[in-house]
């Protein structure tokens, strides 16, 4: 199936230069988001060649078999995080575009793992995650064994620098939802 035309959303950290070359040269409009993270918090090296990152296709970061977690953008930082301190074999979904979303990706693995955590800095209510939650429910309902956790921003304004640290999701909180679905 050809993806559909429109508006495309990308969301840039590891992969923002690709990204960008593929809106780029993409002939439908594209919106680029920046993480609210990546302002301050790390920096990576980036290949000199060109390159591009397909749009609408998600990156397996790590496999597992007990547990997905779908993210994106700068999140999926704190996610490797989270999943280095675990002793679970967690499969770890970078979206790295939520439009189109490569929803078969998602699908796949949580039929595979049965139990999936979504991660991300938007608020909580009304954020992209509640989107996800809902289609992740009616494509893998019966292959659920634990109900969908999200970690994301807290429901208030977005804080100032030295409060940031405070409202995005850190390793500490996905560990904590880690926990609990595992638990269930």
């Amino acid at each position: 199936m050809p993806p559909p035309t429109g508006t495309r959303i990308v969301i840039g950290t590891v992969n923002a230069k690709g990204l960008l070359i593929s809106a780029i040269r993409d002939p439908d409009p594209v919106i680029f988001f920046e993480p609210k993270r990546i302002y301050r918090a790390f920096r990576e090296e980036v290949p000199e060649d060109e390159y591009t990152v397909p749009i609408g296709k998600a990156r397996t970061v790590c496999e597992g078999e007990e547990l997905t977690i779908v993210s994106w953008g700068a999140s999926v930082v704190q996610c490797m995080q989270a999943i280095e301190r675990s002793n679970d074999s967690i499969e770890l979904i970078d979206l790295r575009t939520i439009y189109p979303i490569d929803m078969d990706a998602i699908e796949a693995s949580v039929k595979k793992t049965g139990r999936c955590v979504i991660v991300h800095e938007a608020p909580r209510t009304s954020g992209f995650g509640a989107e996800i939650a809902t289609q992740i429910m009616e494509r893998c309902f019966l292959h659920l064994e634990a109900p969908i956790q999200r970690v994301a921003g807290f429901d208030t304004i977005m804080p100032y620098y030295k409060l940031e640290t405070e409202y995005l999701p850190d390793a500490d909180r996905i560990e904590k939802a880690i926990n609990e679905i595992r638990a269930y």
